[in-house]
């Protein structure tokens, strides 16, 4: 190159004496011309094709030209233009001389094809959809830095010679950069103009890191958001839109596929079972395959952001060797001033790399934590759709919704953190090897004594936080939050139940139990934490107190000078990073691979096999339901559950399935959905499925929504579904028609009701085969009797479809083509109800024992027998005695009608698409409140809120603490300054035994107010956190029915989950790094001050701009923060939602559906969360440079002051001003952090203001413990509504009931028969009226004194995951023998006598392993044990067989003789020996009398029996 620059003249391409040993440097003229054009033309070149091929694998469709983009291809065109023109003129006017000037010749016309090329890539991003390129934007720089040094140079040649030696070769120069710059310019536009330009916003042009990713991702750049959130609360519609390869469908179709591949390489790697079971259980527990799957999908992009941090620590570890330097120069008189500006302006750029660096990789890690995130989400999601139902009963609802909330959360983090795992190790031995580098220049081997200091430090911390992580781990999240969020999953999904009985505060003594064991645990972990954060904190002094202290009395000559103090302080402040982190990293992975665990066995967890039933089309054999020599069982261990089951069910014939409470009828349902394992034979189902469970299954969404399932509406289809359902007359009372909502579980709609849309749902379908599971139980009598003609039986709709029946009511079974009997998961006979009875088997022995034909008059027995069986010949086949029990069965227990029924063909349904349906005012059938995010910055009262919990007078010491631990940092500091500065007498300095022992102990005084400044902040935020958490609890069970109806649990959950978490961890630790690091900066700020007092110019405007950037960043973030917030509740809601409705799902083939409403709501949550974190980068940024120009402005002023200033406080003030770029990013960081979980105070205390029931107890109440004695109840002029502007469900109630008098409450669905009930137990109050027990005003005494002191068995049962005890007395107030007892008056002692376990039998969430009819028996024991005077009957034996239900009428009868009994019945037949039948109608009593006197009246109870059979 220097023969080169020689043939044009010039000097060679580098000389020393005129670059750096000069009092005016300057750079050569081979150098200006050659390198300096040379290096952006390369950077462009080199790397164009690999840019190219990046944008023809991106193709965002094409751009049409903007002005813009003319305008950048018009200057480009001048630039190339300038080239070509240097290049002709040199060519003619110096031909004869070329060779002498090939420089000159050749860096114009390479300039010129650079732009030309850069011409072509601006039209390449163009065609391919690139608004905004960082890649031109670098060569722009690159190039406008390049001729900065030109510039200069022919400025000063200007300055020397004048302009006029040259004016044309000026003037082109000076245009030639200028339009350089205009190009810069306008690369920080996006093309159409739908990003805002970066210098719009002060230093915003140094994010161009970001600014590719988010203009390609939405129209809208960043800043733009930012000043809209700052001027108006943010909306969701605001937020732009995820890019592709974020969302959950990209990343979840991608990672399903490894995951699948995975697996089945584990499996084919081990063909052995047993060997096979070993290793999935290994990996079960380890989820090394989970991470190893996630790691080959996310490694890649994740490596880049490693990258980044690895030029992060190279730009790090060069600041101290430059402080080393401009230290130096300080000392060296002679030195020029232009090092000192120089080494300033050095030390500015690396800290601005470094920052850029930094927050790059974190941009990545942020990015590939949110993708970890989705995917991990829809993995469960995915799996909670096939767990089989064994691995289903071990992990409860409340433990799934941890797993995508607290445990997602772990693995995000642990993507943040991961790299400080093996680089802190890295970073701790470069710091000790350049400890070590400077110590031989300076401090000998006492660069040992810091070492051994960190090799100290290191284990106790590592101690520490394997102990805080075991802690964290072991105690916390897994068994005592898990414990508690499960809980609270219980109690708000049997809410209504805990209110019945008034267990509140049982359930909230159980809570606050695992409350405080999960607090003990938090304040040890958190107490360890202060140890762990004092020894960090401390670990500079230390370290330096180790290394100074043995160098000064090793010998008396050893000094200490600025350079060796402040280049080894500088150092050691590098060295508290990686110190700090990677305790915590390792802790942050310990916990993770915890998190992979839990992720890695329910992932693993057995799935329901695809072989248990064989699925096939409808085929012409006509036999679609087919089950061969099966023996099925719930688990793969477990016992079966149904043994030796042949069956063959031929198209279109109705088979009923008959037997006791838990022989295994809805097994067997289960058994054809693939549901339970298939231990031995063959299952065959043909055609479609449609399957109505026998808990109906509700979503929270419109009737319409719930019946049409994701089908399109069929409107005469549907209006007859609806009809044939006796939906019609419940549509016309609820507000909105269909359109009206159904709350979470059906909450506002009764049992009859619930279950009849979930039939409906079924038979929209029109399914192929029909699987319905006692559908008719929790339906009136005449409507029982309604949907059997219309649907189910020989006339309904369904009549030409496979139908499998299981039912309790006798009265079908005459009409069922087939009658399977199932005796302890057998089937014992099986065959026509003719043959059955002819056969004197146990089901002609169950009939003739239970059946009843008292009243029947010999015309109602000729009537049945005509009607059921056709010939006298039948009558003699069967005999006498068999046809005399068959009459007993059809007419004395007969529900269905004898009115017309329609013949309604399926196949007559023409399926028209039907549009135009009626318009229905949006909100008029809303029930459900979606979670609302507030607007604006958090209220001062938030704060007051929170503080006010702790007590001013903690609160006051802990600040005056934080003072007097700063001021301690100051003095040693400074001291040490002091020290530096002490001048050298004979080759030694005074006094350093005294100055030693200062600066150890300043330092020690300094880590103990450390410590005790965060154990006081942690022990104040327990405290808060155990007062707010009591007061959520608080105010959520003390809230009416309506609130629960109106508000999803999983709103409830979030609040009890992520926001008490947020409030457990995130805001103390927030608050203990905001003071910190306030505290931190006024010391720095300090320093600056006392060293060069004319900083306060620079100091004060950086403040403002802090100040300006902090407040936009602060109100968009919150915004942000909250609407993440809100829109993570659905996702919770529709988990919750799908795991309960699995076995539904599965069964109507709805998977994909709910899968992409999965994917919606998980996305909708990850559009607020990722504007969020990049809005956090963007002002980290910004911010970081604001302390840049603090290090910038330290480092210029001391140089302007090198006379007058000396080393030591130089050294101070410029190592101190190093820091304030990590603390004013971690001081907004933590602000903003405090603020967002202030957010989690607000949405706690949301629920303070609502609504709230009547007190539990009335003090001072006269009330005897007796009561009620006699049990009599009156109602005057009684009146109740629902909700405020609804029309009353009961009016004008005005009634009398006697003790030991036995009411039956009958009436059609919507007749007020359960407001009755809802009104005597004060779940709804009343609008008008009174209520008297035992004379006394239930209105004046508390809740808990009204409902502990009667007594109801609801409709649903509800069980809670705990004991079988638990579950009958929650407070323990009975004896054993008692409980007993209860069990063998409820006809289950001698099931619980056959449990391992007995009483201390461990009930799954809902009670899920026992049938629903033990369920219902398991109510009646609590009933029973509590044996008060008056019990309220709320369809108590709806779900089971006709045998208990017998039994069970027998038990009330005579346990509860001496009690007044108010029954609401289904089943008439019931209710016939009561005292007395109070027919409802639209809220009113329109008959009241004996069931005698209102047949005889002929009135509405005689056409209610007659439609059941009974007369």
């Amino acid at each position: 190159m220097d023969a080169f620059c020689r043939l044009s003249g010039l000097d060679p391409l580098w000389d020393w004496n005129r670059t750096w040993y000069t009092a005016n440097p300057d750079l050569t003229q081979c150098f200006q011309n050659t390198v300096l054009v040379w290096v952006p033309c390369i950077y462009l070149w080199l790397l164009a094709p690999f840019y190219c091929l990046h944008l023809y694998c991106h193709d965002r469709g094409r751009i049409r030209m903007s002005c813009l983009c003319t305008a950048k291809m018009v200057l480009g065109f001048l630039l190339a233009s300038f080239g070509f023109v240097e290049f002709f003129y040199i060519l003619l006017e110096r031909s004869q001389e070329i060779q002498q000037h090939m420089v000159f010749l050749l860096s114009p016309i390479i300039r010129s094809m650079t732009v030309i090329l850069a011409l072509c890539i601006i039209q390449l991003e163009r065609v391919r959809g690139c608004r905004s390129s960082v890649f031109l934007f670098l060569f722009w720089v690159l190039a406008v830095v390049c001729s900065l040094v030109p510039l200069r140079a022919k400025i000063q040649l200007a300055m020397d010679e004048g302009i006029a030696s040259d004016i044309v070769r000026y003037l082109a120069f000076f245009s030639y950069f200028t339009i350089q710059l205009a190009q810069l310019f306008l690369c920080c536009f996006a093309d159409q103009g739908e990003c805002i330009p970066l210098p719009v916003y002060l230093f915003t042009i140094i994010v161009f890191f970001v600014d590719d990713y988010v203009c390609e991702s939405s129209p809208r750049f960043l800043p733009r958001l930012v000043v809209k959130g700052y001027r108006t609360p943010l909306a969701a519609e605001d937020l732009w839109t995820l890019r592709e390869e974020d969302t959950s469908n990209k990343i979840i179709s991608e990672l399903q596929q490894d995951w699948t591949a995975e697996c089945a390489k584990i499996q084919n790697r081990l063909p052995d079972q047993a060997q096979l079971l070993r290793k999935l259980q290994k990996e079960q527990s380890s989820g090394f395959f989970l991470l190893r799957t996630l790691a080959r999908k996310f490694g890649p992009y994740f490596l880049t952001g490693t990258l980044c941090i690895i030029f992060h620590d190279a730009f790090m570890f060069a600041i101290p060797q430059v402080l080393s330097l401009l230290l130096g120069f300080m000392r060296d008189e002679d030195a020029p001033l232009w090092k000192g500006y120089f080494y300033a302006t050095l030390m500015f750029l690396l800290s601005c790399l470094q920052s850029l660096f930094n927050h790059q990789y974190m941009y990545t890690c942020f990015t590939v934590g949110m993708r970890v995130k989705t995917a991990v989400m829809g993995l469960v999601y995915r799996k909670s759709l096939v767990i089989n139902s064994a691995a289903r009963r071990t992990c409860t609802v409340g433990e799934i919704v941890n797993l995508v909330s607290a445990d997602t959360q772990k693995l995000m983090d642990f993507v943040v953190y991961f790299n400080a795992v093996w680089l802190a190790p890295i970073e701790i031995a470069l710091c000790l090897f350049f400890l070590w580098q400077v110590c031989l220049n300076h401090l000998g081997p006492s660069a040992l004594a810091g070492i051994a200091t960190v090799i100290l430090i290191f284990p106790l911390n590592g101690f520490i936080a394997k102990k805080r992580s075991k802690l964290q781990v072991k105690a916390i999240q897994m068994k005592f939050m898990d414990g508690r969020i499960r809980l609270m999953n219980e109690i708000l999904n049997g809410i209504k139940i805990l209110k019945f009985y008034a267990w509140e505060k049982a359930f909230l003594e159980q809570v606050l139990g695992h409350r405080e064991k999960e607090l003990k645990a938090l304040k040890k972990s958190q107490i360890l934490y202060s140890i762990s954060i004092a020894s960090f904190n401390s670990s500079s002094f230390l370290i330096a107190f180790a290394m100074f202290g043995v160098y000064v009395t090793l010998d008396d000559r050893n000094v200490l000078d600025a350079q060796k103090v402040f280049v080894s302080m500088a150092l050691i402040n590098i060295l508290k990073t990686p110190l700090s982190q990677l305790p915590f990293a390792i802790s942050t992975t310990m916990q993770a691979m915890v998190s992979l665990r839990r992720l890695g066995k329910y992932l693993c967890s057995e799935e329901l096999r695809v072989d248990n039933v064989s699925k096939a089309p409808l085929s012409s054999d006509g036999e679609d339901v087919a089950i061969e020599n099966g023996t099925f069982s719930w688990s793969a261990e477990g016992p079966p559950c149904l043994k030796r089951i042949n069956i063959h069910v031929p198209r279109g014939s109705l088979v009923a399935v008959v037997g006791h409470v838990g022989s295994g009828k809805s097994s067997l349902l289960s058994a054809m959905l693939g549901e339970t394992e298939k231990r031995t034979g063959r299952v065959s189902v043909k055609g479609s499925v449609a399957y109505v469970p026998q808990q109906a299954w509700i979503q929270n969404a419109t009737v319409q929504d719930n019946i049409i399932f994701g089908r399109e509406k069929m409107k005469t289809w549907y209006h007859r579904v609806l009809e044939a359902c006796a939906l019609l007359p419940d549509l016309d009372i609820l507000p909105a028609g269909d359109a009206t909502e159904i709350g979470e579980k059906g909450l506002n709609l009764s049992g009859g009701q619930k279950q009849r849309v979930s039939l409906a749902r079924a038979v929209y379908r029109k399914a192929d085969v029909y699987l319905l599971d006692d559908p008719l139980s929790a339906v009136d009598a005449h409507v029982g009797q309604h949907i059997f003609d219309k649907v189910i039986g020989p006339k309904g709709v369904l009549r030409d479809k496979t139908r499998i029946l299981v039912t309790h009511g006798m009265s079908f079974l005459p009409q069922a083509d087939h009658i399977l009997v199932l005796v302890d998961g057998e089937i014992t006979e099986s065959g026509s109800y003719q043959e059955l009875l002819s056969r004197h088997g146990a089901f002609a022995d169950f009939i003739h024992t239970f059946a009843s034909t008292e009243d029947l008059s010999q015309e109602q027995l000729i009537g049945c027998v005509n009607k059921h069986v056709n010939c006298k010949t039948d009558i003699e086949m069967f005999g006498i005695q068999s046809i005399f029990f068959f009459i007993k069965l059809t007419c004395g227990l007969s529900i269905f009608s004898r009115g017309d029924t329609t013949n309604t063909n399926l196949q007559n349904m023409e399926p028209v698409s039907e549009t135009d349906q009626e318009q229905v005012p949006e909100d008029l059938g809303k029930l459900t409140e979606a979670d609302k995010a507030r607007t604006g910055r958090v209220r001062l009262e938030m704060y007051q809120k929170y503080f006010k919990t702790i007590g001013l007078a903690i609160i006051i010491p802990i600040v005056f603490l934080y003072a007097f631990q700063q001021g301690a940092s100051l003095a040693y500091n400074y001291w040490l300054s002091m020290w530096a500065d002490d001048p050298v007498v004979n080759g030694t300095q005074i006094d350093t035994d005294l100055k030693l022992t200062v600066f150890g102990a300043l330092g020690f005084v300094q880590g103990i107010a450390i410590f005790g400044t965060t154990v006081a902040i942690s022990i104040c935020g327990i405290i808060a956190s155990r007062h707010l958490h009591m007061e959520l609890l608080i105010n959520v069970l003390r809230s009416p029915m309506s609130f629960f109806e109106c508000t999803p649990s999983g709103n409830l959950l979030n609040r009890f989950a992520k926001e008490i978490d947020a409030i457990d961890c995130m805001v103390p630790d927030g608050l203990k790094m905001m003071l910190s690091y306030v505290f931190k900066l006024m010391e720095v700020c300090i320093i600056v001050l006392m060293a060069t007092p004319f900083a306060a110019v620079i100091i004060l405007p950086l403040a403002f701009l802090y100040a300006f950037v902090q407040s936009f960043y602060v109100a968009t973030s919150c915004q942000l923060r909250r609407l993440e917030a809100v829109s993570r509740s659905p996702i919770y809601t529709h988990f919750n939602e799908t795991v309960q409705g699995a076995s539904v799902i599965r069964a109507f083939g709805e998977q994909p559906r709910f899968i992409l409403q999965a994917n919606q709501r998980v996305d909708f949550n990850q559009t607020s969360y990722f504007p969020r974190f990049v809005a956090t980068r963007w002002l980290a940024v910004n911010l970081e440079f604001v302390g840049n120009g603090v290090v910038l402005a330290a480092a210029i002023l001391s140089v302007m002051g090198k006379n007058t200033l000396s080393p030591g406080i130089v050294g101070l003030a410029v190592s101190h001003s190093l820091q304030v770029t990590g603390i004013l990013s971690w001081i907004v960081r933590s602000w903003t952090d405090v603020e967002n979980n202030i957010v989690s105070v607000e949405r706690v205390n949301e629920y303070a203001d609502t609504a709230k029931e009547a007190s539990w107890s009335v003090e001072g109440s006269s009330l005897p413990l007796a009561w009620p004695q006699r049990g009599t109840l009156e109602f005057q002029d009684y009146g109740l509504q629902y909700r405020k502007g609804l029309e009353l469900a009961l009016k004008g109630i005005t009634l009398n009931i006697h003790e030991r008098e036995r009411v039956g409450i009958v009436g059609r669905t919507g007749a007020g028969k359960s407001s009755l009930a809802l009104g005597i137990f004060r779940i709804l109050e009343a609008a008008k009226g009174k209520i008297f027990i035992d004379g006394v005003n239930i209105a004046d005494i508390g809740l808990h004194d009204l409902r502990s002191r009667i007594t109801i068995i609801p409709q649903d049962p509800v069980l809670f995951s705990g004991s079988l005890r638990m579950n009958l007395d929650p407070f323990d107030t009975y004896t054993d023998e008692e409980v007993w007892r209860s069990l063998e008056l409820a006809h289950l002692k001698n099931f619980v006598s056959n449990l391992p376990d007995k009483l201390n039998h461990e009930c799954s969430e809902g009670g899920e392993n026992l049938s629903l009819g033990q369920r219902q028996l398991v109510c009646l024991a609590r009933a029973l044990l509590r044996k008060t005077k008056i019990l309220v009957l709320d369809e108590a034996t709806a779900a089971v067989d006709l045998e208990t239900d017998t039994l069970i009428q027998s038990t009330i009868r005579t346990q509860f003789e001496d009690c007044t009994v108010l029954t609401i019945a289904h089943r008439l037949n019931t209710i016939m020996d009561y005292t007395r039948v109070i027919v409802m109608d639209r809220g009113h009593i329109s008959e009241m009398d004996s069931p005698a006197n209102l047949i005889a009246q002929r009135g509405q109870f005689y056409r209610m029996c007659r439609e059941a059979g009974l007369v």
